[in-house]
């Protein structure tokens, strides 16, 4: 495992599946998938009753249940506590069950979270503070790693880290050899320039340079100018940390070369209404020169859509070939929370520690369910052994970015005003003051009602996105 990492300083955030985000479903007809002892109710202490402790832990992910479904039985087995835990897989619609739970007084004990669900769990008040169970050994453990509105809200500790997804250009080396071309692109002329020579060589064979799954913009952009831009030296999601304002200016930048490729006929053709399961069965056919995703397409290619392709995994490249910040690792700094309605919170806390152990979240990396982010983890962690793998595993250009305000625009979002403009020819400039105009009236209205907060940071570094 690459450790240089650990040198810009891991004051960071997330977690996802490596190993696919198309898991095994085995649902039980309700939506989930479960496993433990417990009848679902919420047993007095077994101190007072000698009855076991009955937890309810449910989370969305699906590729790591197996694995997560053995720690549960060897923990249900080994507890000196008489404490049972119940596992419940959530297949769809997680955050929906989770708040129809909560109304009714259903809660779960202990919640999977991730970075785009916790700040709404807290704020509806969900999740208890975890302040009071942290020792010095946890704190040295994981201080470095909790970040503001990530797994930290208004100064309380609701989750610790565990993993994170890194982001990389996912590239055909065979495609790019028959096209004569010998190193991923390292900036965005590179990239449609070596896009436009893989479709010329491999078009008559249904061959294309680049693709993006389209049918959901966010997700397509989100997946890939992120990446692009925080390399660039600019947060991915068009905030402006240094004035704590929405900025889409450098944002409309990549999306000028992403329309040259649509332009240039280098995109695969159908694109526009293509999911991300359908382009990675087209990858894995050698039909698609490359795109940008996250470090779950290794396990992908896997387990969900074998291939005998050669491909690999690189840095992005950035808007002018030159790396100017830090690639953010995404989704990194929650994994487990525990319910305030739980009646149990004290066994809760005695599983969530058995989780964060070392011996688990060691193990939960090297089978590739995701990317180790704890420094002490890293450190004693081997390689996954997952083919690919080793273009996506965190380096000295990785690192976790301060959060960026989440706000719900008056109109169309930024993905679909500059979707739209790959496909027209639109005046980019005024589509871009448009979405800052409205980017920044709702976030002064999140900011009046106090939902959300922000913090002007003039002397942010790029390249040192934590300060360190």
């Amino acid at each position: 495992m690459r450790k240089k990492w650990l040198g810009l300083g891991l004051s960071l955030v997330l977690a996802a599946g490596i190993a696919g985000c198309g898991g095994n479903d085995n649902n039980n007809g309700n939506g989930g998938t479960t496993n433990g002892k417990s009848d679902g109710g919420t047993a007095a202490p077994s101190t007072e009753t000698g009855q076991p402790v009955q937890l309810k832990y449910w989370t969305d992910d699906r590729h790591d249940q197996e694995y997560i479904k053995e720690l549960i039985n060897k923990f249900n087995e080994t507890n000196d506590d008489n404490i049972q835990v119940e596992l419940t897989v959530m297949s769809e619609n997680y955050a929906q069950s989770v708040d129809i739970a909560f109304s009714s007084n259903q809660a779960p004990d202990v919640l999977r979270l991730k970075s785009a669900n916790t700040s709404g769990f807290v704020k509806k008040g969900y999740l208890e503070p975890i302040d009071e169970y942290l020792t010095d050994d946890l704190k040295a453990k994981f201080g470095s790693l909790l970040i503001d509105d990530v797994n930290r809200f208004d100064g309380k500790v609701y989750s610790l880290a565990n993993t994170g997804l890194t982001m990389r250009l996912v590239y055909n080396k065979d495609l790019f050899a028959k096209a004569g071309i010998e190193n991923p692109p390292k900036s965005l002329q590179e990239m449609v320039d070596d896009a436009k020579k893989i479709t010329e060589v491999g078009k008559a064979e249904g061959i294309y340079g680049f693709a993006l799954n389209f049918k959901n913009p966010k997700q397509a952009f989100d997946r890939s100018v992120r990446e692009i831009l925080s390399l660039s030296g600019y947060q991915g999601l068009g905030f402006d940390l240094k004035t704590g304002q929405f900025d889409f200016e450098p944002y409309s930048q990549v999306i000028e070369y992403f329309k040259q490729m649509y332009k240039d006929g280098s995109i695969l053709p159908g694109a526009e209404a293509l999911d991300i399961d359908p382009l990675r069965a087209q990858f894995a056919a050698g039909k698609i020169g490359m795109y940008l995703s996250f470090s779950t397409e290794p396990g992908v290619y896997m387990d969900q859509f074998p291939t005998e392709i050669n491909w690999g995994g690189a840095l992005a490249p950035t808007l002018d070939g030159q790396i100017k910040g830090t690639s953010e690792i995404v989704s990194a700094g929650t994994w487990l929370g525990i319910s305030a309605q739980s009646a149990n919170k004290e066994a809760a806390w005695k599983f969530m520690q058995y989780m964060h152990g070392d011996e688990v979240l060691k193990t939960y990396h090297e089978k590739g369910f995701g990317i180790a982010i704890v420094p002490s983890i890293v450190e004693q962690a081997k390689d996954p052994e997952i083919n690919g793998m080793e273009g996506f595993l965190v380096g000295e250009h990785d690192s976790l970015w301060p959060a960026s305000p989440n706000v719900t625009p008056e109109g169309s979002t930024y993905a679909d005003a500059f979707f739209k403009y790959i496909l027209t020819d639109e005046d980019l400039k005024a589509i871009t003051e448009d979405l800052n105009t409205r980017y920044n009236a709702a976030l002064s209205k999140a900011v009046e009602k106090g939902e959300v907060t922000v913090t002007l940071n003039p002397a942010f570094d790029p390249t040192k996105p934590q300060g360190e």
